[in-house]
């Protein structure tokens, strides 16, 4: 599993607790502003009283935002004057307006406590969680606030810390046809060499491309933990795919733990996880993976990154096939600037070495080379990503004397991966409807591993 972005529909709820926290933020700056207009204020003779604006309605802040900026020139030195100027452009979105208003009231004077509660929630607004959550314990520890502030107060900070805690629950369900569940060999004989001569071997129908409808499951959970200088991940998932053809029956099960840590030159990201796949109702493969991953700090549109990743891999009751795999990667991901925040490309190019745990195993060690390309681009209600991959692996032994007279295999195996999602609001605000199309072709010296498949699937996923 990887470290999915934040999807639509949670984003949608997280806009709900924004929009909820600036409602509370409206409230606090009125209240707390009406009761600094009883106390003795310092004030700057140029700057004329200002409590008459402490009483317009809080629709009228664009009204109040225009009249207050006219007094700019005679109130440079006031604090009072910024506080309230900064609350109006708060009020009416200005976020960058907002922020230099209330740090320049704050300048003035580091006690005004109506400018110290728009400036946290200003912070909080630009995506600053942790100075936001700061700022509001400052004003928590304060003596000096109002009657109801700091109830008020507390709610704000205990609605941003739940911000540091996410979790997620999907569900998928698609429906599809698949031409080659069991991933077969395209031919129905295989050629055997047996004491130098040639023989045809004709496959019995088990073990030819079985193709069926099928239904797939799938349910995940994931918890994000942000802290000031890093984020944790944790996940569970649990896959499964039916089918007529029960004997191609799979369930996979895999849980990963992702640790990233962000720098001012860059950021790295370690991960650990475990990965169990059963076949027709047996165990077939157990992989245990560890990863580290650096990016580099750039402005650039596209940014490198490096990648080592190693799999434990245990194939269940064949153990000759056991081995360790490595993976080292170089790739690049690109935010083009004319699609900045719609569209994401990525390459990446990566050299494997698989090391046999045994020295019975057919082909003995391999090695190969892998080539990826990513796409994914975000429509106003609708997103496509597609994935591009070629792989080739060569085994370092003779695999069989049986087949081509023991010759070492060459494997090449291609994939490509269309994916489009929708979301579809009458299901709830969580649903999106996906389709996905799939195609794999494998070729290799040996027909035995030579397979085509082909796949499509269109069904909902529903975020909670």
């Amino acid at each position: 599993m990887t470290n999915e972005p934040v999807n639509s529909g949670m984003m949608a709820e997280l806009n709900k607790e924004i929009r909820l926290a600036r409602c509370t933020a409206k409230r606090l700056q009125w209240v707390f502003l009406l009761a600094l207009g009883s106390l003795p204020l310092s004030a700057f003779a140029a700057c004329p009283d200002l409590s008459a604006f402490y009483q317009t309605e809080e629709a009228d802040s664009a009204a109040l935002q225009q009249q207050i900026s006219q007094l700019l020139p005679q109130c440079l030195e006031s604090s009072e004057f910024f506080a309230l100027y900064g609350a109006a452009q708060l009020n009416n979105s200005d976020l960058a307006g907002a922020l230099e208003s209330l740090e320049r009231a704050l300048l003035l004077n580091p006690d005004n406590g109506a400018a110290a509660i728009d400036y946290a929630q200003a912070l909080f607004d630009e995506g600053q969680l942790f100075t936001a959550l700061e700022m509001n314990q400052l004003l928590l520890v304060r003596q000096d606030l109002p009657t109801g502030i700091d109830e008020a107060l507390q709610s704000r900070q205990q609605l941003w810390q739940s911000f540091t805690r996410q979790s997620s629950l999907q569900a998928e369900v698609l429906a599809g046809y698949d031409n080659n569940l069991n991933g077969a060999p395209d031919s129905g004989q295989i050629s055997l060499t047996l004491s130098g001569e040639l023989i045809l071997l004709g496959l019995d129908s088990e073990y030819r491309p079985q193709s069926s409808r099928y239904l797939s499951t799938r349910a995940a959970y994931r918890q994000r933990r942000l802290a000031p200088e890093n984020q944790q991940n944790w996940g569970v998932e649990m896959r499964s795919r039916n089918s007529d053809y029960s004997q191609s029956d799979l369930l996979q099960l895999a849980a990963d733990y992702q640790f990233m840590k962000p720098g001012r030159t860059g950021s790295w990201q370690a991960t650990a996880g475990v990965n169990h796949l059963q076949y027709g109702g047996s165990s077939l493969f157990t992989g245990l993976d560890a990863s580290f991953r650096y990016q580099p700090v750039s402005a650039r549109s596209c940014n490198p990154y490096y990648q080592l990743a190693a799999q434990q891999q245990e194939f269940g009751r064949e153990g000759r096939l056991d081995g360790l795999e490595t993976k080292a990667s170089l790739g690049v991901s690109c935010l083009p600037f004319a699609f900045a925040g719609r569209q994401q490309i990525s390459a990446e190019l990566s050299r494997i070495d698989n090391i046999a745990a045994t020295g019975d195993r057919l082909g003995g060690n391999r090695a190969g080379w892998q080539s990826a390309l990513s796409w994914q681009y975000r429509l106003q209600t609708a997103s496509i990503h597609a994935q591009l991959s070629h792989t080739q692996i060569d085994d370092r032994k003779g695999y069989s004397p049986l087949l081509e007279n023991g010759a070492r295999r060459s494997v090449k195996r291609s994939y490509a991966l269309l994916q489009y999602r929708r979301p579809v609001r009458s299901m709830g605000s969580g649903a999106t409807f996906m389709i996905n199309l799939y195609h794999q072709r494998q070729r290799s010296n040996l027909e035995l591993f030579q397979s085509k498949d082909t796949s499509a699937a269109l069904g909902f996923s529903w975020l909670f």
